[in-house]
């Protein structure tokens, strides 16, 4: 007597299980798809955005503006677009501080700007008025740090100061320019090679 190989009760329960798991298999992708676009998902969105963040106790009030603004819950992390922050306090030079983008982690402890970003550290008129140009900033709001490791522009007065890389204390003042320095200032006759 022959049996067919289809009719043993094991085939079948192979052939049954392979079928489940290739299912399973094909079924799980669309889910996993739909994980990574959820992280993705933004909760909020915000145009024409202007706020104040004024700390009594110092005296100090930041204002920001933005184009527009878009929240992703899944890490916390906040876009920005066509940003102007602007910090007020007694004793120091105004700052004003303007990007195309920017990113805010969690409670905004750090923000990344990025695309034009401009630094302007006192008044119009001021004398001492230091301008920076760059296209990329790591600001530190709680510690008025900011910093970056790419090439830097600083213009006061008639004095040019190119750099790759720059660290600035706005409570202390202090700028430090770090790496492939240059300067130059238009009242300074250029010397004469002989």
């Amino acid at each position: 007597m022959t049996r067919s190989l289809f009719s043993r009760p094991s085939v079948w329960l192979i052939i049954l299980l392979l079928l489940t798991l290739w299912l399973d298999s094909v079924l799980q992708r669309p889910n996993l798809q739909q994980n990574n676009d959820t992280q993705q998902e933004v909760d909020y969105i915000i145009e024409n955005l202007d706020g104040i963040q004024a700390n009594h106790e110092f005296e100090r009030n930041r204002f920001f503006s933005a184009d527009k603004l878009i929240h992703y819950p899944a890490e916390d992390i906040t876009q920005l677009e066509h940003v102007r922050f602007t910090s007020i306090e007694p004793d120091k030079p105004l700052l004003r501080v303007t990007s195309n983008q920017a990113e805010l982690t969690q409670d905004g402890n750090d923000i990344f700007l990025t695309g034009d970003v401009t630094i302007i550290r006192g008044e119009d008129l001021d004398k001492d008025k230091v301008t920076m140009l760059t296209d990329f900033l790591h600001l530190i709001p709680d510690t008025d740090i900011a910093q970056t490791d790419r090439p830097v522009t600083v213009l006061r007065m008639n004095s040019t100061l190119n750099s790759t890389g720059m660290f600035m204390n706005n409570q202390t003042g202090e700028i430090l320019m770090q790496s492939r320095v240059k300067a130059h200032d238009e009242r300074t006759p250029p010397r004469s090679s002989r």
